[in-house]
């Protein structure tokens, strides 16, 4: 008798999930694989597109190079599981029944109830955004002067924060346009998390690209040319508003019939990756997996890959009646874009805290480099290692 699994998403975790299965499977095993996208977003370097958007084909994958031929992908986007008929629900109207899912639909960018955000940000989250931010840019730039530049406001900081600034940055310099570009940031810190050194190496770095940071200052409204903080004390004019921070469930997670986080809306997921249904399995940024009391995954893409892995192979061990495997996470390290420089910090097995220079970009090319063999072949990562 053959058992159906369907994997949701092309992200990080539906990647890993999808290659492990694979991998692990016997010939009972059905695999299908559903996502909106037919190719996989290296996420985590989309923010080189908004510098220069030729360089789309080395962070978009096919889903065709990933895949093996047994198993059958469907381009669609799911509006719905029914958990007690075992299917997902696709917005075409098509049904796609299952034994077992393994949901990982990534997530959206958290707007927080900000009044206005979601109708005047972009959000970095795809190659289409990417390319409007893109154009929006150069449209604002053309019409600037040195005396009256364009203005790039980025809300909030954190890794995804810091690499679009240092990326629009670049940009201009390129154009040898007047564009400004200021970071806003809630909390203390650009970078609230990670070594003391790499903190003050990444501000360094921004700050040397003439970006403004703005810390312990929330947004609290936008509107269709300023962003207004320190309880609206404060007035930020800008032309191009790109918002990185926070992240929330997306909306088609509201429609798995499993139990969510009330405030992010991600769905809940124990050390062994299952739901409170024994047939779902959440992983990615789709999920808060358990790590303990009141401890859970980081939303990061390490982490969304090695749970995956977890997860398929305890949706076999399931099948067989094996006990199931536990996810516990070890941070590997952080490497982050500032443009053309790269902060990398806290990698187990070296002995520095923070790298930077040509050591730090070739590790994290390194980093990224491993991914793409790992879905793809040595020869995609051999052509996309200079636009890392």
């Amino acid at each position: 008798m053959t058992t159906r699994v369907v994997v949701l998403g092309a992200g990080y975790a539906g990647c890993a999930a999808v290659t492990e299965l694979e991998d692990e499977a016997s010939d009972d095993l059905e695999i299908v694989w559903i996502s909106e996208d037919d190719y996989h977003l290296l996420l985590h370097e989309v923010h080189r597109t908004i510098r220069d958007p030729a360089v789309e084909s080395s962070v978009a994958i096919p889903v065709a190079e990933i895949k093996d031929e047994t198993t059958e992908f469907r381009e669609g986007r799911v509006v719905g599981v029914d958990t007690d008929a075992r299917a997902v629900e696709l917005e075409d109207g098509e049904r796609v029944d299952y034994d077992y899912l393994i949901v990982a639909i990534g997530s959206a960018t958290a707007d927080f109830g900000i009044e206005g955000v979601d109708e005047h940000a972009h959000y970095v989250k795809s190659l289409e955004a990417t390319r409007r931010i893109h154009e929006e840019i150069r449209a604002a730039a053309d019409g600037a002067s040195w005396e009256e530049p364009a203005r790039v406001v980025v809300g909030g900081g954190g890794m995804s924060g810091v690499q679009v600034a240092g990326e629009v940055a670049e940009l201009r310099d390129r154009l040898e346009e007047p564009i400004d570009v200021t970071v806003v940031e809630g909390l203390d810190d650009v970078l609230p998390k990670g070594d003391p050194s790499a903190r003050e190496s990444v501000r360094r770095h921004l700050t040397d690209r003439g970006v403004t940071i703005r810390t312990g200052s929330f947004v609290t409204r936008v509107d269709d040319d300023h962003v207004y903080v320190d309880e609206g004390a404060t007035e930020l004019a800008y032309d191009v508003l790109i918002w990185t921070g926070g992240i929330a469930g997306h909306e088609e997670a509201a429609n798995v019939g499993v139990a969510r986080e009330g405030r992010s809306g991600r769905i809940h997921a124990g050390t062994d990756l299952r739901t409170d249904d024994d047939r779902v399995f959440a992983v990615g940024d789709a999920a808060l997996v358990e790590q303990g009391e009141d401890r859970y995954a980081p939303p990061t893409s390490q982490a969304a890959w090695g749970a995956a892995e977890v997860a398929a192979r305890n949706v076999l061990h399931d099948l067989r009646d094996e006990p199931l495997e536990s996810y516990h996470h070890v941070d590997k390290g952080t490497a982050i874009s500032v443009g053309d420089d790269t902060v990398v910090y806290d990698v187990i097995g070296l002995p520095f805290e923070t790298i930077e220079g040509v050591a730090g970009r070739t590790l994290k090319r390194a980093i990224a480099a491993r991914w793409i063999v790992s879905v793809s072949s040595l020869r995609t990562a051999v052509r996309a290692w200079g636009d890392m």
